[in-house]
């Protein structure tokens, strides 16, 4: 006998899913749940023992060390290409890194990836059959300011399938990675675009079962940002702490 695949499930189960975990869920819960049957990969790699401390010292030895002259100001520019320039939506994306008092989180290092304007990241493993565009890598980094602001000039992402269930597929995101002093204080998380129909069907973002926490992770758009006859602009905060600190995920997330 062979084995057969089972079915995948379809948008209606899965959001049905969705529902009713966040019924059960008690107010309040703002973190992502990271058992979230609806986002099935989270059933098998989800941790299950208690987290281990890692001494920083020990860890510095063997992580990449960066200092102001490290992080060019062009790495921001992700439009910048020395071929021509990539397809696609120019937006600008800026905010500030802060507390949870307010407090600007100064000179830390930010990083961005993302897919492209047809959904493709550039990445050995992403088979999606849209075109890669030569002219764009999907990555970049910057230092906040002394006021905790970053700002990335960058192209709008398309949405992409994935195989969570059938004809998934996720809203257009882009991935932000924060760290702090050390190389063990590494924060990983999404930000989203506004009036994405998506949102509603995608079961990562749903993992996040507080409404008000889920917003969090929307950017809102900003007309000041916006650049004439050049590029749309987007704000987007991000707060480390307290009670309306941006919802984060696992750095194992591969979507």
């Amino acid at each position: 006998m062979t084995a057969t695949t089972p079915p995948l499930a379809s948008q209606a189960s899965i959001s049905e899913e969705i529902e009713r975990i966040q019924h059960e869920t008690k107010p309040g819960q703002t973190s992502t749940r990271l058992d979230f049957s609806p986002y099935r990969s989270t059933l098998l790699r989800h941790p299950v023992k208690e987290l281990r401390t890692l001494d920083p010292e020990e860890v510095e030895l063997y992580a990449p060390v960066f200092g102001h002259s490290d992080v060019d100001p062009t790495e921001a520019d992700l439009t910048l290409h020395p071929g021509g320039e990539p397809i696609g939506e120019r937006m600008v994306v800026t905010g500030r890194v802060v507390d949870g008092d307010g407090r600007p989180v100064r000179r830390q290092l930010v990083e961005l990836w993302q897919a492209n304007a047809a959904g493709r990241y550039v990445h050995k493993r992403d088979d999606h059959p849209a075109p890669l565009d030569p002219h764009f890598h999907g990555a970049g980094r910057c230092l906040t300011d002394d006021d905790g602001w970053y700002r990335f000039t960058t192209i709008k992402p398309g949405p992409y399938p994935w195989r969570n269930h059938h004809n998934a597929w996720r809203p257009a995101h882009l991935h932000f990675s924060l760290f702090g002093r050390e190389f063990t204080q590494r924060l990983v998380t999404q930000m989203y675009f506004p009036g994405d129909p998506l949102l509603a069907l995608d079961p990562i973002y749903q993992a996040i079962t507080e409404q008000a926490a889920r917003d969090r992770l929307v950017a809102a758009y900003d007309h000041d940002t916006s650049q004439h006859e050049w590029a749309t602009g987007y704000r987007w905060d991000v707060v480390l702490t307290g009670a309306h600190a941006t919802p984060l995920e696992r750095e194992d997330s591969d979507a």
